[in-house]
């Protein structure tokens, strides 16, 4: 292992403002007190800043020599809306809100970063630091660049970074293509005409309806999507009526849609609004549908790929460096609208067991391993350097 010695002596210092980050969580796109805090040390560290962007975005910008080349690296910011029980003592003073995912974690690697190469500056061009707001779910990247983030900070290519319990500190996952899932979120409701329930006869029954659409929902991905290739539907939630003898007005289902092919994620759009319209017409009812594309699959991009894998080795080893994700994870990622428009790389780092109960992501037990930091933050420095030192 080849970690950066002056970024291991900072661990502890590093370590500290994880954990007061991880102490006041705040949800999508209120994430003033982590934006400042931000804001505060990169100015601190001889940064240009950039507040307000997107809403609680912060970009810090840092210019050295004459090189052309851009770089943008992301960090997200916010919490999640789960009751802490950790147990730790740096656990989280917000009734509610949690730093679930790491993200506390994420932007300490970035600030950690920052600070290296402001001191040292041993590259040619510009480092643009990008800590983001909303990843979990609200389109927080989206917004980001709706207002102008890569028009105002030019990239030539991005890069982000999340953990991964269960994966040994210091490993490093990554490859070409999909890393992440696409997720949608769709709402059938289906409107019938309610009714007495010993006479279902004078009514239109948007239940029965529903329970026939929960079914034929599930043939889509056993019929429709070819094998090797993933799909799921997850009806998570149907809400229809009260009392066991009314035939309430409305069914309401709630769909969960994931899939690591863009063409895949299509194919699960068009069957899943033929097979609702054909059922709500068998059964004479309305039908109000809403399709919510939120985010699409995340797909690295090859050559920046290689060259974060290449870096990657320097920090852990051939053997600490993974090159595919495991099979059957379905997680999905803000910074896949990043790859959308800009070519970049999406890599996952160790976070050992997750917590003192072994947890997984979105877990009230989970804690971000701060042993993971002086790998990111090496493995940071190191990509800026070799990109932007790179004819």
């Amino acid at each position: 292992m080849q970690l950066i010695p002056q970024i291991l002596a900072w661990q502890d210092e590093f370590s500290s403002i994880r954990r007061d980050i991880h102490q006041h969580p705040e949800l999508a796109f209120e994430e003033q007190r982590t934006s400042q805090l931000v804001a505060g040390y990169l100015r601190q560290w001889g940064y240009a800043v950039h507040e307000g962007i997107g809403g609680t975005g912060v970009v810090g910008v840092l210019k050295n020599g004459s090189g052309i080349k851009c770089i943008g690296i992301r960090a997200d910011m916010d919490a999640l809306p789960i009751h802490e029980e950790s147990g730790v003592t740096h656990c989280s003073r917000q009734a509610g809100k949690m730093h679930a995912c790491g993200h506390d974690g994420h932007t300490a690697i970035l600030l950690c970063a920052a600070r290296y190469l402001a001191e040292t500056r041993a590259f040619d061009g510009t480092l643009n630091l990008i800590f983001q707001p909303a990843e979990e779910g609200l389109r927080g990247a989206r917004r980001m660049i709706d207002d102008g983030l890569f028009e105002r900070f030019p990239c030539d290519a991005v890069y982000a970074l999340h953990n991964m319990p269960g994966l040994q500190v210091g490993t490093f996952v990554t490859q070409p293509g999909p890393m992440s899932a696409s997720s949608d979120v769709v709402t059938l409701k289906l409107h019938g005409v309610g009714g007495h329930g010993a006479m279902p006869h004078k009514a239109k029954d948007p239940v029965v309806a529903a329970a026939e659409l929960v079914l034929a929902l599930q043939s889509i991905v056993a019929r429709n999507v070819p094998a090797g290739e993933v799909g799921v539907i997850t009806v998570g939630a149907i809400q229809a009526g009260e009392a066991a003898n009314v035939i309430p007005d409305v069914a309401t289902l709630k769909l969960s849609v994931r899939s690591t092919n863009p063409q895949i994620r299509q194919l699960l759009k068009k069957r899943i609004c033929a097979i609702a319209e054909a059922v709500a017409m068998a059964h004479d009812l309305q039908l109000e549908l809403n399709y919510d594309e939120r985010i699409g699959v995340l797909l690295n991009t090859p050559a920046e790929t290689t060259l974060l894998q290449q870096v990657a080795r320097q920090i852990s080893g051939e053997q600490g460096v993974l090159t595919s994700m495991p099979s059957g994870y379905l997680g999905s990622e803000d910074f896949a609208s990043m790859l959308e428009v800009r070519p970049g790389c999406y890599i996952v780092t160790g976070n050992g067991n997750g917590g003192p109960s072994g947890c997984m992501l979105h877990n009230p037990g989970y804690d971000f391993n701060d042993l993971a930091i002086p790998f990111g933050a090496s493995l940071w420095v190191r990509l800026v350097e070799t990109y932007l030192n790179e004819a």
